[in-house]
């Protein structure tokens, strides 16, 4: 599970390290702490070199703290202080890493280029004659323009969902609102803001909080009926059941 990275750091024996292998883990550690990672001054790193002692995972535990290695088991241990020494390899060649120019521009000319026949993917949703199609949009659908095309566009698509898609061309009763306008702006709010005009802003977000809720609401009585109608009605197959012992 170690291959890769070891062969990165140029470890002499990457393709027969064995991590179960006690002889195998105890050498990898110690050449991580020689050649990568070098915690220790040369003469602190006796406890570490004698492979052989049984005081070395002893040493070893008193490493793994020095380093702030998270307490799990030794191959995990293992793997995060090999992680840690190609971290501090990349550190320490920095330059040797990056990619030169000439490799990162043959890389740029070699990447495909995806012609889209979808023409909204070749839209400039910046340029001029964008923005002036938005406004253009806007007056018809008289909604007032925002600073942000983007935002007045963003208006005009919720206006035209709502309120011109399909089923509401077929049947336009079932959109118009009927019956007494309500008086909103003699309504008290309930909050005191000191200003006139800044109270009507707020109502008019009090309703508009409200209309999400009633809409949010309505989605889920709709998922509750479908739940009930599968539920309710189960489909069961008579043929699997059985009439006396």
């Amino acid at each position: 599970m170690f291959d890769r990275k070891l062969k990165a750091l140029n470890y002499y024996e990457w393709d027969k390290v064995d991590g179960k292998d006690m002889q195998h883990f105890r050498k990898v550690v110690l050449w991580l702490e020689d050649q990568k990672i070098r915690n220790y001054k040369i003469e602190e790193r006796s406890g570490l070199r004698d492979v052989t002692s049984e005081e070395w995972p002893i040493s070893f535990n008193k490493y793994c703290e020095d380093l702030k290695c998270p307490e799990t088991s030794p191959l995990d241990k293992l793997e995060w202080l090999i992680n840690l020494a190609v971290r501090l390899e990349f550190e320490d060649n920095f330059e040797k890493y990056q990619i030169c120019p000439q490799t990162k521009e043959k890389l740029l000319q070699e990447v495909p280029v995806v012609k889209s026949s979808n023409p909204l993917d070749n839209l400039d949703f910046h340029s001029s004659a964008f923005k002036g199609g938005t406004d253009t949009i806007a007056k018809l659908l008289n909604i007032p323009g925002h600073p942000d095309h983007l935002v007045t566009l963003h208006a005009c698509c919720k206006l035209v969902h709502k309120r011109l898609n399909p089923s509401v061309i077929a049947n336009p009763n079932s959109i118009i609102v009927k019956g007494k306008p309500f008086p909103i702006f003699e309504v008290d709010s309930g909050t005191n803001v000191g200003d006139k005009v800044l109270a009507n802003a707020v109502k008019c977000l009090s309703l508009l909080y409200i209309q999400d809720l009633r809409d949010l609401q309505t989605k889920i009585n709709e998922a509750i009926v479908n739940v009930q109608s599968i539920t309710a009605n189960p489909k069961t197959d008579t043929r699997l059941g059985k009439v006396g012992v």
